[in-house]
């Protein structure tokens, strides 16, 4: 049953005004800081507090699960890759576990979906919801009990990230065939066709990757009006980690707590978050541009310019972590540059 969800409660207007005053008044000429000024005003606003506060405390979750399409050619690598990453993001040794480390990012990596058993690494299965979602465009990813089950994971999971006192959260992902099912939720957010969000993926070749929106076709057709509930959304083309992501994604802006996007993945569950709870997006800033041609889409759609565009589409929540030190950055300057008044 779709939980009952109110509208998010927007960052203080106020804050935001007051925070684009200070920055004007910088020994900087107007603008010159180009999008740290705009990250330095919805930090800002985010955390009611001008000049904003750099956050210490970022908080990174990978959240893991399989697909059911995995196994009808939508991926370039086998499905068994996804549990074979989990264990190295909790080995340390995955390319946002280095990013992470680097940056004084706290991860965390959790299997809500994964198909295979990993209960020997600690705490990585304590909120897990089943071993895999069925495949899209035959039936419905999940049933109406799973993804009960992982929207309660997901404010779970946000719950506990906050009361460790996270000033920042990023929602990472992994899971071998997860494009297929972000594209298709964005197509049906959007109204768009498969072709349209249909990207490449692990590394496909073009002639997969027509088979691949042949897929997607498939299922938004299956799918047809229901697609227009975002909840039903979820259900019938989404996944359990996907779904707890959402929930998590709400539940932080519900607390004001900000979050930094990632790629294709993330991007697909703020859509859903926020056509579910209106206001949610306004606590959300994208942290890169996934080469996926999906993500840049729903960034329009949702109105945000991303941090950086580097090309890349590894997912794990790397684009957004490494955007960390610009957010950083945003709000150093913000609170540490000179008032031009200052220097008489």
């Amino acid at each position: 049953m779709q939980p009952a969800i109110d509208p998010v409660r927007a960052p203080s207007a106020s804050t935001a005004k007051e925070a684009a005053a200070h920055l004007a008044a910088l020994a900087t000429p107007r603008g010159a800081l180009g999008q740290l000024e705009e990250l330095a005003i919805w930090l800002a606003s985010c955390q009611d507090s001008c000049p904003p506060r750099p956050p210490a405390n970022v908080r990174a979750i990978v959240l893991a699960g399989d697909h059911g399409v995995s196994t009808h050619g939508v991926s370039a690598y086998p499905r068994e890759v996804t549990a074979a990453m989990v264990r190295a993001f909790h080995s340390g040794v995955a390319a946002v576990s280095v990013l992470a480390a680097q940056h004084d990012v706290h991860l965390r990596v959790l299997d809500i979906g994964v198909d295979a058993d990993l209960s020997d690494l600690a705490g990585v299965t304590e909120h897990k919801v089943h071993r895999g979602s069925a495949p899209l465009h035959l039936t419905d990813a999940l049933t109406a009990d799973e993804l009960d089950l992982a929207w309660t994971v997901g404010h779970t999971i946000a719950e506990q990230e906050i009361a460790a006192g996270a000033e920042l959260l990023i929602f990472g992902d992994m899971g071998i065939g997860n494009t297929t099912p972000a594209a298709a939720l964005i197509a049906a957010g959007l109204g768009l066709d498969a072709d349209a969000v249909t990207g490449i993926g692990t590394g496909l070749d073009e002639v997969a990757r027509q088979d691949k929106a042949a897929l997607i076709d498939r299922a938004l057709a299956r799918v047809a009006e229901r697609g227009t509930d975002p909840y039903e959304r979820l259900k019938a083309l989404g996944s359990a980690d996907m779904a707890a992501a959402v929930s998590a994604m709400i539940t932080a802006a519900r607390a004001g707590v900000p979050v930094l996007l990632d790629g294709l993945i993330s991007v697909a569950a703020a859509t859903v978050a926020e056509d579910l709870a209106p206001g949610t997006i306004q606590w959300c800033r994208a942290g890169h541009r996934s080469t996926e041609l999906a993500q840049s889409l729903a960034l329009a759609k949702l109105g945000l310019t991303p941090i950086l565009d580097l090309g890349m589409r590894l997912g794990e929540g790397s684009g957004a972590v490494a955007a960390v030190p610009l957010v950083r950055s945003a709000a150093a300057v913000a609170s540490g540059t000179a008032l031009l008044a200052d220097l008489g």
